[in-house]
């Protein structure tokens, strides 16, 4: 005996429809994901500060090209495709983790270049008064990354761009009493000496992905925060990335090399003179270089971990031995820039 269909057809298509928006739903925050999920490219220090200096009817002189670089390394965190997403708390935004761990790396070399200026290159000396526009700029650019609102993170950041503007406009006033820009090289060599903690951190961080043993009891400052520590053979401990952490420190490193790499080339213009009298030009060009290899396009859908002498590649690997080359040649240049 058959029994008769009895639901009303109209709960059919409306389940059809529902089912049918959803999916077109989904595939649309497919299609954002993907389409946001894209590094940006680099830029011209040099070319950013002439066009900028000109819009200001301002010479270009000395610190121009550091504080154009550190404005423009802070306006590509927000108005880049897809905006600033270390605080979204909507799709697609809050499903990505690659992009926003890129976002914190740039704004760690840039809260660093802010502190530089505030502290040391705006100073002749540690009991001169610090820059009013930089005094404002810097806590401002410390503000939480992941504010969302009261205020959010964009609109502390764009304040701080405001008030590195004024300083920027102040910069190339005649009037002594405006701002200043004191390209020494004591200022130098103390902030790559911050740069280059950073990089190692970086690099211990990048090695863990496939396990390191590290002799002695007492966790570094740089072990990763989410590492599994366990008691190797032998002695020591064994630190390994977890596999959901390798991919964050991989996109956090991209994210600072890239900023890093535009303020040093910055530095070349700023520091060009006491860089040639020291005899390190050469020496920052190394840098720069393994910097570059260090933003190599990534030619794969994701970050993959093989093993150390394995047949698939290794990409946390690969990115520390950049690191760590540009790390040497930063040692380098500072003793450089020490020597008397």
């Amino acid at each position: 005996m058959q029994t008769q269909d009895t639901s009303n057809p109209s709960r059919h298509g409306i389940r059809r429809a529902i089912l049918a928006l959803l999916a077109l739903l989904l595939l649309g925050v497919a299609a954002l994901m993907w389409w946001w999920d894209t590094e940006p490219a680099l830029f011209d220090p040099v070319a950013v500060t002439q066009v900028r200096m000109q819009e200001l009817k301002r010479p270009a002189g000395t610190g121009a090209a550091t504080t154009v670089t550190l404005i423009t390394s802070v306006q590509t965190l927000l108005d880049k495709r897809g905006g600033y997403l270390s605080n979204d708390k909507l799709p697609p935004g809050v499903l990505m983790d690659n992009l926003p761990n890129w976002e914190f790396g740039s704004l760690t070399a840039s809260r660093d270049l802010v502190r530089a200026l505030r502290n040391d290159f705006s100073r002749s000396q540690t009991q001169s008064t610090e820059d009013k526009d930089l005094a404002e700029a810097d806590p401002l650019l410390n503000s939480p990354n992941d504010r969302w609102l009261l205020p959010s993170s964009e609109s502390q950041y764009r304040k701080a761009i405001s008030h590195l503007d004024g300083y920027l406009q102040r910069l190339g006033d005649a009037d002594d009493s405006n701002a200043h820009f004191y390209a020494r090289a004591d200022n130098l060599a103390d902030y790559l000496q911050v740069a280059s903690a950073r990089l190692g951190s970086l690099s211990q961080r990048l090695s863990a992905s496939v396990g390191q043993i590290r002799i002695g009891d007492v966790a570094g400052a740089d072990e990763p925060a989410a590492a599994g520590t366990v008691v190797a053979p032998g002695g020591g401990r064994l630190v390994k990335t977890p596999w959901t952490k390798i991919d964050d420190n991989f996109y956090e490193a991209r994210g600072y090399t890239w900023t890093l790499l535009e303020q040093l080339k910055a530095f070349q213009r700023d520091f060009g003179p006491i860089l040639r009298s020291k005899h390190a030009d050469v020496s920052l060009e190394q840098v720069i270089r393994e910097l570059e290899e260090a933003q190599r396009p990534l030619h794969s859908p994701m970050v993959l971990n093989g093993s150390p002498f394995g047949f698939f590649a290794n990409h946390s690997l690969v990115m520390a031995n950049y690191v760590s080359r540009a790390n040497a040649a930063l040692i380098d240049l500072r003793e450089l820039l020490r020597r008397g």
